[in-house]
């Protein structure tokens, strides 16, 4: 089962496993809404997989799109 976590609690996580991270928790904020580190969103909240997170910093290249807790997505012409 994925460790879901909120964009804070996922920045917390990070700090405490490196202190001297240079991941500022807007820059966590950017790579979850443009969709570089993948995440759930429900309601107003974004939930991040921790092991998504690692995979994303230590180079794997999982990119997709935030997906809504409704199934609504945004629609590219």
């Amino acid at each position: 089962m994925a460790r879901m976590r909120t964009q804070s609690q996922a920045f917390e996580w990070l700090k405490s496993h490196d202190p001297d991270t240079a991941l500022t928790k807007t820059a966590l904020r950017r790579l979850i809404i443009t969709g570089a580190v993948p995440s759930v969103r429900v309601g107003q909240k974004y939930l991040i997989s921790l092991e998504a997170l690692e995979d994303y910093l230590y180079g794997s290249k999982a990119v997709s799109e935030p997906i809504s807790i409704h199934g609504i997505r945004e629609v590219r012409a």
